[in-house]
């Protein structure tokens, strides 16, 4: 829950940072991941005890002044500071309620009718869950083969980590990964469905999921190219781009052939189908 978030995020990027990074000797016997708490408090010019209260989210009101001191002994990104002090904004006031929201499950018949228009490419509307609520026939043929659609209903996270076949439909395996985990904490906002999916997938998946999570992670790509390895046509190079749609917890993903050769195998898929 964003009662903890805070001190979770300020103890993930402590833990991620060597002290050679921030100009410290280095002790090759210290047992310690990343700084210890001591000695970020001494680059950050606050007590210990102060910023043991913040990791252990004994404290949620932090001044601007005292954050940007931290972001600063971290080394922080602008992305990884911006997102602490919200953090920090959010935290401080959760007395007033948190934001919290259902899952969307169903798509507007409007939404559906784009998606119908968008035919031949590829597309798909998913949830901040990662469940995919909708797609298009060209979708369909893409991925039946791959088991992205076996799991009622269909989440491409669950799918990423926990069906076997992911990694070697994803030639980057690993970046894929990232990139997952990273757009489910992004959009994880005062939602406890998030973090009860978290913990399932952290059960089911093991540390490849769960030592993600740990991490915090920051930077989802919205558009891009993706390498996806088909058992019937072989390397495709999609380029994708993620709207929002007017449903805050919807996003529609459009993916396109980048190169020729993925536009000779998109096209094969769709004859063969049909055929």
């Amino acid at each position: 829950m964003l009662t903890g978030e805070l001190g979770a995020f300020l103890r993930s990027r402590r833990e991620s940072v060597t002290p050679a990074q921030v100009g410290l000797p280095v002790n090759s016997g210290r047992r310690t991941p990343g700084l210890r708490r001591a000695e970020l408090a001494t680059l950050a010019g606050v007590s210990v005890e102060y910023l043991a209260r913040l990791e252990q989210g004994r404290d949620t009101r932090p001044s601007a002044k005292v954050l940007s001191a931290l972001a600063r002994a971290l080394r922080l990104s602008d992305e990884d500071a911006e997102h602490l002090h919200l953090l920090a904004a959010v935290t401080s006031g959760i007395e007033l309620g948190p934001r919290t929201r259902q899952a969307v499950r169903t798509v507007r018949p409007a939404v559906l009718a784009v998606l119908r228009q968008l035919e031949p490419a590829p597309s798909f509307v998913v949830n901040h869950l990662g469940d995919l609520l909708a797609w298009t026939e060209a979708y369909e043929h893409l991925v039946r083969s791959l088991g992205m659609l076996d799991r009622d209903p269909p989440n491409v996270l669950w799918f990423t980590f926990v069906d076997d076949r992911a990694r070697a439909a994803y030639p980057d395996w690993d970046t894929v990964a990232d990139e997952h985990v990273a757009d489910l904490y992004e959009l994880r906002w005062g939602d406890p469905a998030v973090d009860a999916f978290a913990q399932e997938l952290a059960r089911t998946a093991g540390p490849p999921f769960a030592e993600r999570w740990q991490r915090r992670p920051l930077g989802g790509r919205r558009a891009g190219v993706r390498e996806l390895s088909h058992p019937e046509v072989g390397t495709l190079r999609l380029t994708f781009e993620t709207l929002q749609l007017s449903d805050p917890e919807l996003r529609l993903v459009i993916l396109l052939p980048s190169d020729g050769e993925t536009r000779v195998g998109l096209d094969k898929l769709q004859t063969d189908r049909r055929s």
